[in-house]
């Protein structure tokens, strides 16, 4: 069985168990918001690890994770604690507890992971597939992450207001950043970075913003094209009207992105570059969960049913 750890309000989650259904698949659908609030678990194992069992009771039914071959992790949803816990410092105790248990469950269970949590949580932190990145001979835009004041007034100076962008290091639908050009009335600002380290960079001059999708060893890539845009920093803020196209790599970015995903430990993951108008390949980042329709609508790669390739030989 494909076990589904997602929720059936994620798109993406939708579309792969659909592509299941239409081929046969077997799959779970695990939704952990509903945890501990509306279901249970329970992990058993003997004196001499006998009797190993790991079970789940809630809302999608019941689960027993032997039965897993498969396991898909794909944006999980945070655990929901009871209401009834009011006293906060209740509340961080149960929370972690329940971390702790789901942490420790899924580096028992027996199955092959896309990707698995802890190496997923890993290759998102951005300073470190940087480094990856850099080790592999991948260009990479020059980068300071400070909050220390003096240091990102000389990194603006030194590569000059105008050509600066920055970012955060992640976000939710609540608290979304696009990367953004550094603005001139935003230098003003600059002793905000006292509150919380921020990601600058040079800006890269983009021929295309590239998105590569990779399924285990399949790479899937697009070019998005933002020239004469309303935004040509971040694709993801006119994504709905950018022109996108299948494109082709050299043999020998292919072969260095291969290198990153086994390197991260990935088996899925949305790559971001950008070819510069003299034809060289910048790496931005890489999101181990990264969407993917968006592309697959514009150009029509398979890349859900690579997915459910993948998941249906391995299960």
């Amino acid at each position: 069985m494909i076990l589904v750890v997602s929720a059936d309000s994620d798109a993406h989650a939708c579309a792969l168990t659909a592509r299941l259904d239409a081929r046969g698949g077997s799959y779970q659908l695990l939704d952990l918001s509903q945890f501990p609030s509306r279901s249970s678990v329970t992990i058993d194992c003997g004196p001499r690890g006998d009797g190993r069992s790991t079970r789940w009771r809630g809302d999608c039914g019941s689960l027993d994770f032997a039965d897993c071959r498969v396991a898909w992790w794909r944006r999980p949803q945070p655990f929901a604690l009871d209401p009834g816990i009011s006293d906060p410092e209740s509340r961080n105790f149960a929370m972690v507890e329940a971390h702790s248990a789901f942490s420790g469950l899924w580096l028992t269970l027996d199955a092959f992971w896309i990707n698995h949590p802890t190496r997923d949580e890993e290759a998102a932190r951005k300073v470190y597939q940087l480094r990856v990145a850099q080790d592999l001979g991948l260009r990479t835009p020059r980068t300071r992450i400070t909050n220390d004041i003096e240091d990102a007034r000389a990194f603006i100076a030194d590569c000059g207001p105008h050509q600066t962008v920055y970012k955060a290091f992640a976000g939710t639908e609540r608290a979304w950043r696009e990367t953004r050009l550094l603005r001139p009335g935003e230098l003003d600002l600059i002793a905000n970075v006292r509150f919380a380290p921020v990601i600058f960079q040079e800006y890269i001059t983009a021929g295309v913003d590239l998105r590569i999708t990779v399924v285990g060893d399949r790479l899937f890539p697009a070019a998005i094209h933002l020239r004469g845009s309303e935004y040509e920093v971040d694709f993801r803020m006119v994504m709905a009207s950018a022109r996108i196209e299948d494109v082709t790599l050299p043999p020998a970015v292919t072969e260095s992105l291969l290198t990153l995903m086994q390197r991260l430990g990935l088996v899925y993951g949305a790559i971001d570059m950008r070819r510069t108008p003299e034809g060289e390949y910048v790496f931005l980042e890489i999101n181990p969960a990264g969407q993917w329709l968006f592309v697959e609508e514009r150009t029509g790669q398979p890349i859900t049913e690579a997915l459910a390739d993948l998941m249906l030989a391995r299960d």
